[in-house]
């Protein structure tokens, strides 16, 4: 799920960087540091929507740094157990499959696959229905429903399922071929 929401941060800055520039140096920096992030708390940061305010800067001493205290509106995305997720496998194995949507990794396990699917080994690893209609393999899109997560400071893993139903293949590359 994405949500907007407002943070604040204490932002660093060198001298040699303050002069007429100076809110934009803060801004480039503070996108470069924190989109593509993850907390735990908040989820991934996808995209700083709009700086608030800057606070006055609190000059270090020894240093000659200056701490600017920074709130910003952002973007975040973050998953929640029960909700339905289109990601793109990654990777195939006989434990499961791992996708990704966007950029939490999720792992399906082979006991919240269908039954009727089968793991298949060789040079291209996949899931196979007996009839042979439905593949899941690598570069795969699965629609697919997220029954558990793990938060730690820096990332979130979480476990899914398509064993339920509208879940499953949404688009196989390998029967385009």
């Amino acid at each position: 799920m994405f949500f907007h929401i407002t943070l604040e941060r204490n932002m660093q800055l060198q001298p040699r960087h303050f002069g007429p520039h100076l809110r934009d140096k803060l801004v480039a920096k503070l996108m470069k540091d924190v989109e593509g992030t993850c907390s735990g708390r908040h989820g991934f940061v996808v995209a700083i929507t709009n700086v608030e305010d800057i606070g006055k800067g609190l000059i270090r001493e020894g240093t000659g740094f200056v701490t600017f205290p920074v709130k910003y509106q952002c973007v975040v995305f973050r998953p929640f157990k029960g909700e339905i997720l289109e990601a793109v496998v990654t990777m195939v194995n006989k434990m499961g499959f791992f996708a990704e949507a966007g950029p939490v990794q999720i792992f399906v396990s082979n006991h919240l696959i269908p039954d009727d699917m089968e793991f298949q080994s060789g040079d291209m690893p996949n899931y196979t229905t007996s009839d042979g209609s439905v593949k899941i393999q690598k570069d795969s899109e699965v629609r697919l429903k997220i029954i558990g997560t793990r938060v730690d400071a820096t990332e979130i893993f979480c476990i899914g399922t398509i064993r339920d139903d509208f879940l499953g293949v949404i688009n196989d590359p390998g029967a385009a071929s």
